[in-house]
């Protein structure tokens, strides 16, 4: 869920931006890497952070469920002489991955990468024609399947809350119609239908598809479970000490970022309308002030760390709590196995 979700800000400027990671000398500064550490990179992408975790002498355990990054990160892998450990897999999985005594950091930038978006073929920006896939791992249910196959209620719930399109309804009514005589294949197919639906006004920022677009990116990769089952594993994986860095681009993310922090800070909790609140300890403990924005000078050079958000917490040794996804109050959003069938 990045600050281009449907491919905009990355081209805004009259051509692709290469990929570069945002907030990196504050990432850096909160998970203070060093020589004899162990940190997890949830995210490896085009290994931004990993090459300075390993320029600070740590080793990197990373991840990644996209295939290309995997293939693309080989030569950073044969260069770090034994240090880093590249894995293909989703990082709700992390715990897995950490060694015996723990890790002693985990860093997760949340969101689709711009090396996926100018890749046409795989389907994230109607910027430029392509399959509409936007699969990250590259298998499973795509967004073609979604906008072909789900219901009108389900479109209409993941378009207005995903994407917090207010013209949800509408949208989802009319790829129902068109689906009918023809489905979906490109994603200028279904642009060109928002396009119509929804024209653009003069003092419109943004192309009418974006949001659209970025709600079938975030349900196709399940982006919002993921991280949320990723900060319960990093609570099992990190050992008292350890330091969990996140930075997300989207307010929906940051939602479950700041509520999970909150939720594990030990204060008290409960209803209101109880007399007595139930205090737990502590299984983390603010680093900083609080959320770190990016600065203008970074957002001016890289378009995507405009909406950038850091948050970071130390571990403390209370035991990990239950991984309750109730605490985060997401939406019941279609399956998407039954989406697949």
């Amino acid at each position: 869920m990045a600050a281009n979700p449907g491919g905009g800000s990355t081209e805004a400027d009259g051509g692709p931006v290469r990929h570069i990671p945002v907030l990196l000398s504050e990432v850096v500064e909160a998970l203070e890497p060093r020589s004899g550490k162990v940190i997890l990179d949830g995210t490896f992408g085009a290994g931004g952070y990993t090459s300075a975790i390993l320029g600070a002498g740590a080793e990197v355990i990373a991840l990644d469920r996209d295939p290309t990054a995997i293939a693309a990160g080989q030569a950073l892998v044969d260069a770090s002489g034994g240090r880093l450990k590249l894995h293909h897999t989703q990082f709700s999985h992390l715990a897995d991955f950490a060694p015996e005594g723990g890790l002693d950091g985990v860093v997760l930038d949340i969101g689709v990468s711009s090396m996926q978006i100018d890749e046409a073929d795989r389907g994230f920006s109607f910027q430029r024609n392509g399959p509409l896939d936007m699969r990250m791992s590259a298998s499973g249910v795509s967004a073609a399947d979604v906008v072909n196959r789900a219901k009108v209620g389900d479109l209409i719930r993941i378009f207005g809350f995903l994407g917090e399109e207010k013209q949800a309804g509408r949208i989802a009514r009319a790829i129902e119609k068109q689906r009918a005589k023809e489905p979906f294949r490109t994603t200028r197919d279904l642009a060109g239908l928002i396009e119509v639906v929804t024209p653009r006004k003069a003092k419109d920022k943004i192309h009418p598809a974006t949001r659209v677009f970025q709600a079938l990116r975030i349900f196709v990769n399940d982006e919002l479970g993921e991280l949320a089952q990723a900060l319960f594993a990093a609570e099992r994986a990190l050992k008292p000490g350890g330091r969990l860095v996140v930075v997300t681009f989207h307010s929906l993310e940051d939602r479950i970022v700041k509520k999970f922090f909150s939720e594990r800070s030990g204060k008290a909790s409960g209803s209101r309308h109880l007399p007595m609140a139930v205090t737990r300890p502590a299984t983390f403990e603010p680093i900083g002030k609080g959320m770190v924005a990016a600065s203008e000078a970074e957002a001016e050079v890289n378009p995507r760390a405009r909406s950038a958000k850091l948050r970071a917490g130390l571990r403390t040794d209370a035991p990990a709590e239950k991984a309750d996804m109730s605490i985060f109050d997401l939406p019941d959003l279609a399956s998407l196995e039954k989406i697949g069938v």
